[in-house]
């Protein structure tokens, strides 16, 4: 069985898939979704109806509820994920983009559901995971976000169209943040990066924290060189990345992965990260930026920036962050899981799980 599989693609229901501006989740079940399609794969994605596909498109609920204030997230989310197990005879696989929820209805099919955690909220919603290890197919983004109380069926790392991604040789000479503002994502930090480095700094994304903006953030706005522009599309994203002498990105958690780490790479732009999570996984120490440990190393890798070549950036994005590789990995994946269930019960158990790591 190599080709031809019918797979339902369960993306979450915060936003639009693809997302208009915001929505990593939604993006990577997109990606996927696009790309099983162009493999030959029939496909059906369970997405707002608002979403677009080239495949079919299966929704119950209108727009997302990050989008909506009138949409009641869990009454959509419950009605979501039972459309889709309502047909799971359907299907040779059920790809699940959409967190532990449901894990929680996997039992009641036949079909096997391959869950792809992109990250652990808090230590709470591990005894789900747990509670489903006999059955379940889970797949990490990263090697460093696999949980040791859980079996994995492989690691695949995000993948990126990189046909919306411009290379660009020559950047302006400001930094950016891209992404949430939360404390988590050390927005502050850059701001004191960017001060330190007598550098512009450009600032944005959606506000996931108010009193954190307010207090943290706002107040550097009427400083010179300090600007939010707000949430941005692809279109301004692509505009900014590219733009830009360098990514700060100044986490203080172990993030699973880091798409706007990849988007930025993919323009040439280096990144320059405190290395926690999958971070050293994706940044190549020296060639596609700097993996520092506090502000101050931070500040003196800025400076070393200009040393990079910027085509590493994009070369190394090509080689190992593709969209066509992620799907590639995903559909041999898929395979080896429907025809596992074809020769047998159709569940798997940790005694006979095929581990390995798709990663690069």
């Amino acid at each position: 069985m190599t080709a031809g599989l019918r797979i339902g693609v369960l993306s979450s229901v915060a936003h639009r898939t693809p997302p208009r501006g915001y929505g990593p989740w939604e993006q990577v079940a997109s990606t996927l979704a696009e790309g099983l399609v162009a493999l030959g794969h029939e496909i059906t994605l369970f997405a707002t109806a608002d979403s677009a596909t080239a495949g079919s498109l299966h929704s119950v609920v209108p727009r997302g509820y990050e989008e909506d204030v009138t949409v009641d997230a869990k009454v959509v989310e419950a009605l979501h994920i039972g459309a889709a197990f309502a047909r799971a005879d359907d299907f040779d696989v059920l790809s699940n983009q959409f967190d532990f929820l449901p894990l929680t209805y996997s039992r009641l099919v036949r079909t096997p559901v391959v869950t792809t955690i992109h990250g652990f909220s808090s230590e709470q919603i591990v005894p789900v995971y747990q509670a489903y290890d006999d059955i379940a197919h889970y797949v990490s983004i990263s090697d460093a976000d696999r949980h040791p109380a859980l079996t994995y069926d492989a690691t695949i790392h995000h993948g990126i169209e990189l046909d919306g991604f411009t290379f660009v040789a020559r950047p302006g000479e400001y930094l950016l943040f891209l992404g949430r503002i939360h404390p988590h994502k050390g927005t502050h930090l850059a701001i004191e990066v960017a001060r330190r480095a007598g550098l512009p700094l450009v600032i944005a994304g959606i506000v996931q924290d108010q009193a954190y903006f307010d207090a943290m953030v706002a107040p550097h706005l009427s400083e010179a060189g300090v600007s939010y522009v707000g949430p941005v599309g692809r279109v301004e994203r692509d505009a900014l990345l590219g733009g830009a002498l360098a990514l700060l990105h100044l986490i203080s958690f172990a993030e699973p992965f880091g798409l706007s780490v990849v988007e930025s790479l993919a323009t040439g732009t280096p990144v320059v990260a405190f290395g926690l999570g999958a971070l050293p996984e994706i940044v190549r120490e020296g060639t596609t930026g700097f993996l520092v440990g506090d502000v101050e190393a931070a500040v003196a890798a800025v400076s070393r920036v200009p040393d990079l070549e910027r085509r590493d950036c994009r070369q190394d994005v090509e080689a190992r962050f593709s969209a066509q590789r992620m799907v590639a990995d995903y559909a041999a994946l898929f395979t080896r899981v429907a025809s596992s269930r074809s020769t047998s019960s159709g569940r798997s158990t940790t005694a006979n799980r095929t581990v390995e790591s798709l990663a690069p």
